[in-house]
């Protein structure tokens, strides 16, 4: 059994500390070890302080992935020389690595609008020839979505990805790994409207200089609101010990 990499507490959650995520989850999936990612930012690490049943997620999860620039920080404040590792480009490389192995390790899309999920989808399959994905978008009923977790227990996909944005992917996740449980789980928030071309990732220069999270307030002005998250956790980082 692989050991998990070493943890530093963040705001009193986990974060582990690795050079190559995508390697050990690679293992995991051969060794048919199950495995839940969160992809932890500063705005989900403020949100898990409000909401304990967050925390709690974050606390079981497998792997905590440190993906916003302001956890990286925190670390770095306290001697942890850590690179960001961005959800999505941790999925991207998931993507290729699996998709290669053809029909016997399917992956699946959990999320988004139907058009866009099915885009994203698309342009993997275009990006990874012989990749093998299943999709449904995020609008499901009930009676849909029980559809849909059937298919997702017959199928039994090695990856699944769920976008359906934080907290609420992080809960079905939660709510329903013991479906496919020898599968690698990641909550990808909006990767599928980048992956469907709906919208763009941020230039290189703002995502070295750890400002994505400027661009994506300049795509969607109405998250606001939610960025005040940011100053909170920039001098929790500073105060906190």
């Amino acid at each position: 059994m692989l050991k998990t990499p070493k943890t530093f507490s963040v705001l009193k959650l986990p974060v582990h500390l690795f050079n190559d995520y995508t390697s050990w989850l690679l293992q995991r999936l051969h060794q048919k070890v199950g495995t839940h990612v969160v992809t932890l930012n500063a705005e989900m690490a403020i949100l898990a302080e409000k909401n304990p049943d967050v925390a709690s997620i974050i606390r079981e999860a497998d792997l905590v992935i440190p993906d916003g620039a302001g956890i990286v920080l925190y670390l770095r404040l306290r001697g942890q020389r850590q690179q960001r590792c961005p959800g999505i480009e941790l999925a991207e490389s998931l993507l290729r690595q699996v998709g290669r192995l053809g029909k016997s390790y399917p992956i699946a899309f959990y999320g988004g609008k139907p058009e866009i999920v099915q885009k994203a989808a698309q342009t993997w399959r275009q990006k990874v020839p012989g990749i093998s994905i299943i999709s449904n978008h995020g609008y499901l009923s009930p009676a849909e979505e029980d559809n849909w977790k059937e298919t997702l227990k017959v199928t039994q996909p090695k990856l699944i990805l769920v976008g359906l944005g934080v907290p609420r992917q992080e809960f079905w996740i939660r709510q329903n790994r013991s479906l496919c449980p020898e599968a690698i789980w990641i909550g990808v928030g909006g990767s599928f409207d980048i992956w469907s071309g709906t919208k763009e990732r941020a230039p290189v220069l703002l995502r070295e200089n750890n400002l994505e999270w400027l661009y994506r307030l300049y795509q969607e002005p109405w998250r606001w609101k939610r960025m005040l998250a940011l100053p909170e956790f920039f001098w929790r980082a500073l105060l906190a010990r």
